[in-house]
């Protein structure tokens, strides 16, 4: 999870860079005031090591958590700066419209689908162990696992060590760059953490560009505090062990808010034309969280859903189609319990979705 988003689900649209070596430039003026010009600096000229930042941050891990500084140094001796990270990382450019169907698309797709029911086929008992367990539906599991790493084949081949030391320290020049930066160096943190405890080698770790590791694609942080050994071999293996994957998403779910037997969502229509746009901006703005009752909406949004409950909460969510008109939905606790996972309203009902289909594809083939 990318601060609770996962990396390789929140920007789909990005394709997979090369881990080929990668230049970065820094512009130096002539003696003679030329214009600047562009020297190319190989990705192995950055020595981490050699950063004060970096020896602060090993000082850190020495007094707080009784690392051997040595140790340490070593790590960072070997830890690479990797640029493709640094571009990957960056927002997408502004002013290009959101389009749910679009985004839908590159997830509920035939190959992931078909990846899916076989997923499904031979973890059909742990997943009902998993739903029995902890209250969340194997199609929800499923469609999780499916969006993130498509059953382990897209888990990332960045060293994660390299990954989130390049975050932590070169995180590229973005308005919130200094409350990134201080999110990945707690991640570099766990990591450390981790496999330590695991008795891991740091450089054997693997995973997306941000950091996020496995087939669940958990960061670090969630990785120590919410996987779970769920096939019980005294180990938590989230790369290879799919039954530890099921176990640790219906965990980190149940421990954000799922709720047994509580549908996800329901489609809504504006109760007018004329909405109060105050109103309604108020109502999409409660954040990610179910807010209202039913007949509290009504004057702005409702279901047409006989189904839908009336004495649970919702919240208001807009899936925006570019220049086609946008999408209402009313999502209950469990949808923004997969938002805890990414914050997006995108990546929670193409899990939802992707889940169904699936669901729906094995009941056809039986």
């Amino acid at each position: 999870m990318l601060a609770n988003q996962h990396a390789n689900a929140a920007t789909p649209d990005k394709k997979k860079i090369s881990h080929k070596k990668k230049t970065i430039h820094s512009k130096k003026a002539s003696a003679k005031n030329k214009p600047a010009t562009t020297k190319p600096i190989l990705s192995e000229d950055v020595h981490y090591l050699e950063w004060k930042e970096v020896q602060d941050f090993i000082e850190q891990m020495q007094t707080q958590y009784q690392f051997d500084k040595a140790q340490l140094s070593a790590i960072f001796a070997k830890t690479r700066y990797i640029d493709s990270v640094v571009q990957l990382i960056k927002p997408m450019p502004a002013g290009k419209p959101k389009n749910w169907k679009v985004y839908r698309a590159r997830f509920v797709e035939n190959a992931r689908i078909g990846a899916g029911v076989a997923f499904w086929e031979r973890n059909v008992e742990t997943l009902n162990r998993a739903e029995n367990l902890y209250g969340v539906p194997a199609e929800i599991i499923v469609g999780l696992i499916g969006v993130e790493t498509i059953y382990g084949k897209n888990t990332g081949n960045f060293r994660a060590i390299d990954a989130l030391t390049t975050l932590s320290f070169s995180y590229p020049e973005t308005p919130n760059k200094e409350a990134r930066m201080a999110f990945f160096k707690k991640e570099l943190r766990e990591l450390l953490l981790w496999t330590r405890e695991s008795a891991i080698d740091v450089f054997d770790v693997k995973g997306s560009y941000a950091g996020a590791l496995g087939l669940a694609q958990f960061m670090p942080s969630s990785l120590r505090q919410f996987a779970v050994d769920f096939d019980g071999d005294g180990k938590i293996n989230l790369k290879e062990s799919e039954t530890d994957a099921i176990g640790s998403v219906a965990h980190y779910l149940a421990i954000h808010g799922w709720k047994k037997n509580v549908p996800y969502a329901f489609p809504a229509s504006l109760s007018s034309e004329k909405i109060d746009e105050k109103q309604l901006a108020q109502v999409l703005g409660q954040g990610l969280k179910a807010t209202y009752v039913i007949d509290e909406l009504r004057p702005i949004v409702s279901t047409p859903d006989e189904n839908a409950p009336r004495n649970i909460k919702y919240g208001l969510i807009d899936l925006q189609n570019g220049d086609n008109p946008t999408e209402y939905w009313l999502g209950t606790e469990n949808f923004f319990a997969i938002t805890q996972y990414n914050r997006s309203y995108f990546y929670a009902m193409s899990v939802i979705d992707l889940g169904k289909v699936i669901s729906l594809a094995r009941r056809k083939n039986d």
